[in-house]
């Protein structure tokens, strides 16, 4: 067959990579996959299954954090609930860019949102007896779900697609109603699918939180992202959407590796209202040898965890947040270009074909983001995901993320350079002249494809 990637070689790497289904294989496999392929084709793919940032870090957190290593602070260990600045200017930022006032004592730094957000289950499924449970409102982060597992956390987890707005107060209440839900899990926007929750949604969610005794983690690794609005200047409306309008009962896990550029560094943020670091919990004592929520959070599991994030890094970030705070950096300014490949990267997929899975919040087109999601009649998810790599394009499928639109596959933005759209233009015409005689020929060429693999 005539594709744009040599189709032996293609075909000979799927089958060497030993995956049962490559479209049903992790982040990490496929992208070893194609790193594979293009060592030995020399050809360069669009690569759209990394959700990792494609821009440089911030110049004020490099030099921030230089000037903290010159002054000798690698030689220290740091405070691991974060140097006194920074939680400061942690406060001062959920204050100015979503109008929650938080005491920075609540208000440290983890190894990136996503050891905040082990912290987070760790803690609240042993906060009470019998609520050990977490609900994930899907789709969302693969590795979320693996972070539980190794907890050995049970999990309750639906596809959000079907209960937008009031259906979905029905639909949490039926699992929470139960007694057994420690804790919430959805990001927002939202990894896949870029929907966001509407302040409807996030009351309903707040509302029901407060009524079970349900903590909330509201994961923002996209802070501010949804560029329908522009959040961007502190202290003046309209500020980030938030359950913590709607209830005590939260946890805010914000990421710096997308919004600011930070992934490298593996820093982020955590934030937890001052009603819940202060509670009591009934089960604490026999994991962090106290009853205190906080306590438990910073000397439990914080402390065992990784003794805080390294010295210097937290310097960079103060630096980068003062400014933000200040109105000296607009962090949000330089992330645009996502939403913008977005919209092109949409056009040049529905003008070959490809429909949005995830199209609309309520009554709005969905925003053009980070993420945007795809499909392809006469192919489900995971054989879009094989076929695609014939052409030179990577994406994963949407079932690996909780998603029951299993039609659909999640592509990701930051790796794909305007100048690579026209290749993008070239490869989607050839899928497409390949696969437009109908239902009947795709299914002869799957067959081809997987004969003697």
């Amino acid at each position: 067959m005539d594709t744009p990637i040599n189709f032996d070689i293609v075909k000979e790497k799927i089958k060497q990579s030993g995956l049962k289904s490559v479209g049903l294989g992790s982040i990490r496999e496929l992208n070893r996959l194609v790193n594979n392929i293009e060592s030995v084709t020399g050809e360069k793919f669009i690569r759209m299954e990394m959700g990792s940032p494609g821009l440089n870090p911030p110049q004020i957190a490099v030099d921030s954090e230089i000037e903290a290593l010159k002054k000798g602070v690698g030689s220290k260990y740091p405070p691991f609930d974060g140097i006194p600045q920074l939680k400061t200017e942690i406060s001062r930022f959920v204050k100015n860019f979503m109008d929650i006032d938080i005491d920075p004592v609540s208000c440290f730094p983890t190894v990136g949102s996503m050891q905040g957000c082990y912290m987070a289950m760790m803690v609240t499924t042993r906060r009470h007896k019998d609520k050990n449970k977490i609900l994930f409102i899907d789709p969302g982060f693969p590795v979320n779900k693996k972070q539980a597992k190794t907890l050995g956390v049970q999990i309750y987890h639906f596809d959000v697609y079907n209960f937008r707005g009031e259906k979905l107060r029905n639909k949490l209440e039926s699992y929470l109603i139960q007694g057994d839900v420690a804790s919430i899990l959805y990001s927002n926007p939202n990894n896949p699918s870029w929907i966001c929750f509407t302040d409807e949604e996030l009351k309903i969610i707040g509302e029901l939180a407060t009524k079970y005794d349900v903590i909330v983690m509201e994961d923002l690794a996209y802070f501010g992202m949804d560029f329908r609005k522009d959040y961007s200047i502190p202290g003046q409306a309209p500020f980030v959407p938030t359950v913590a309008n709607y209830t005590d009962n939260y946890i805010l896990l914000i990421s710096s590796s997308k919004s600011f550029s930070l992934a490298g560094q593996r820093i982020g943020m955590t934030a937890i209202p001052d009603k819940l670091f202060n509670s009591q919990g009934d089960n604490l004592r026999p994991y962090f040898d106290t009853d205190n929520f906080g306590y438990a959070y910073i000397f439990g599991a914080m402390y065992s965890l990784s003794s805080g994030v390294s010295h210097s890094n937290q310097y960079g970030l103060f630096g980068l947040l003062k400014a933000v705070n200040e109105g000296k950096y607009n962090f949000l300014n330089e992330v645009r270009v996502y939403g913008d490949r977005a919209k092109a990267m949409k056009r040049i997929f529905t003008d070959h074909g490809f429909s949005i899975v995830y199209d609309r919040d309520g009554d709005v087109p969905v925003a053009d983001g980070f993420y945007f999601t795809i499909s392809y009649p006469g192919y489900d998810g995971a054989d879009l995901v094989e076929e695609l790599l014939y052409y030179g394009v990577s994406a994963i499928s949407l079932e690996t993320t909780g998603s029951e639109r299993t039609e659909g596959l999640r592509a990701c933005v930051s790796f794909t350079h305007e100048s690579q759209f026209p290749v993008l233009e070239q490869r989607l015409s050839a899928f497409r002249m390949n696969n437009d005689t109908g239902q009947k020929a795709i299914e002869k060429t799957r067959s081809f494809l997987k004969a003697d693999l």
